[in-house]
């Protein structure tokens, strides 16, 4: 089939270079020539494991094209993509200035029947307006569909070849089979439903996963008061087949770029239609108030943070990506400031990115270029993101590399058994704390 993608952003560069590799010819649109340039010499702008081979290999196979002319790459198509950004405004309602501008682009340019499929995460109801922003610039025939996507940053490429489901949301029966014909390579989980649903389904699968996180940091916070393990209790409550075991892992709490968005979002939604959605607003707060475990924990142990050294390995809101937004690290980094901590500060991909976004003036930290070098002399070590070269780190080595003796553990990575058979001070989320209490000699 021939697919046109437009926007050039996580969703639509990952979904463009997958429908190649199934064979497609697929061509990426956006507006952004410096991004196109890069896209067409072979580089990615975001990190994400395996896409950048993936999007060679079909390039070079004369599968996959980047381009800034829209009007081609719409007349070119059968199945036109929308995945350019939502981002939120400051009541936390989705921006679709985007999504109208595209529509009205596609409409503008449209040369005979098309597959309209958005793929942008929209408020219920946006596609019937994506249908009259359309129609308002054609007589042309179309149909349009809601096709929500599920992937996840840094396994991404992998959830877009091997999805659990396919949510195809559409009145026309000849988009519905369109689309099946597209998807039938990679699952036959396929679910048809109307255009509503399918916009609901979306945000509703986010806002549950977001709810059974906060959920479990709740029983972990419990867990520490009673002195029981959360990892034993996810583990027993996993293997209830109506609970399931996936995200009952407790920490410091969620980001990126789709969970506080769409839960804020939905939040939003329901706010204008007159109801209040209590439940999701209390899931926001918990995942608020949970990154600041780990200050509570700091203070338990150091008491005042005025001029102590505290290292931090991990800044990208999840390992597997280089996206800091809404990472815990912003919020902990920024009240360790504010309260006088020297900080000294690693991440292996996402780094450049934090320090542009959130504190590229900022002088009272250290952005060290090896893990090690955080180690070094530090009063604690909080450990915020789990890449592997950090969950693989020797934990004798950070013991005696340390000034002091604090390791917390946001992600709970380490082996109590093994963190038990050194000097450190160690304290994790929900679990016991290793080696008793602090001597307050050090602090």
């Amino acid at each position: 089939m021939k697919i046109a993608v437009i926007g050039t952003g996580y969703v639509g560069l990952v979904s463009g270079v997958c429908f190649a590799e199934l064979g497609n010819e697929v061509i990426c649109v956006d507006k952004l020539s410096e991004k196109i340039a890069m896209l067409i010499a072979g580089k990615t702008p975001i990190y994400e494991p395996g896409l950048q081979e993936l999007m060679i290999r079909n390039s070079n196979a004369g599968r996959l094209r980047f381009t800034t002319d829209f009007a081609s790459a719409i007349r070119e198509s059968e199945i036109v993509i929308i995945a350019v950004g939502t981002p939120s405004l400051p009541n936390g309602e989705a921006n679709l200035e985007f999504i109208q501008a595209v529509a009205s682009e596609i409409g503008s340019v449209l040369n005979g029947y098309k597959v309209i499929v958005t793929k942008s995460t929209v408020p219920v109801g946006t596609n019937d307006q994506v249908v009259n922003w359309i129609r308002e610039q054609t007589a042309q025939p179309f149909d349009v569909a809601s096709v929500p996507e599920f992937l996840r940053e840094g396994t991404a490429v992998r959830d877009t070849l091997n999805p659990d489901r396919i949510v195809i949301g559409t009145s026309s029966q000849r988009a519905a089979n369109v689309l099946y014909e597209l998807h039938r390579p990679l699952t036959d989980q396929v679910v048809q439903t109307d255009i509503r649903s399918a916009e609901m389904i979306k945000y509703a699968s986010n806002a549950f996963l977001a709810t059974k996180i906060s959920f479990i940091n709740e029983i972990a916070n419990i867990c520490e008061k009673v002195e029981a393990n959360v990892e034993e209790v996810a583990r027993g409550m996993g293997l209830d087949s109506r609970i399931g075991s996936s995200f009952l892992r407790a920490g410091i709490g969620y980001g990126g770029s789709c969970f506080p968005k769409d839960t804020q979002a939905l939040i939003q939604i329901a706010g204008n239609l007159s109801y209040d959605f209590k439940l999701l607003k209390s899931v926001v707060e918990v995942n608020k108030l949970q990154r600041g475990s780990v200050l509570d924990k700091l203070h338990e142990t150091l008491g005042n943070l005025q001029g102590r050294i505290i290292g931090i390995w991990g800044l990208a809101f999840k390992p597997g990506t280089d996206d800091v937004r809404e990472a815990p690290a912003f919020d902990i980094i920024q009240r360790l400031l504010d309260e006088g901590a020297e900080l000294k500060v690693y991440d292996p991909i996402a780094q450049d990115n934090f320090r542009q976004v959130y504190f590229s003036d900022e002088t009272s930290i250290n952005w060290c270029n090896d893990m090690w070098d955080v180690v070094d002399n530090s009063d604690a070590l909080c450990l915020l993101t789990e890449w592997d070269c950090f969950v693989k780190a020797d934990l004798e080595e950070i013991d005696l590399r340390m000034h002091g003796s604090i390791l917390i553990d946001g992600r709970n990575v380490y082996r109590l058994e093994d963190v038990s058979k050194t000097g450190l001070h160690y304290y994790s989320v929900g679990r016991p704390v290793i080696n008793g209490q602090l001597d307050h000699t050090l602090a």
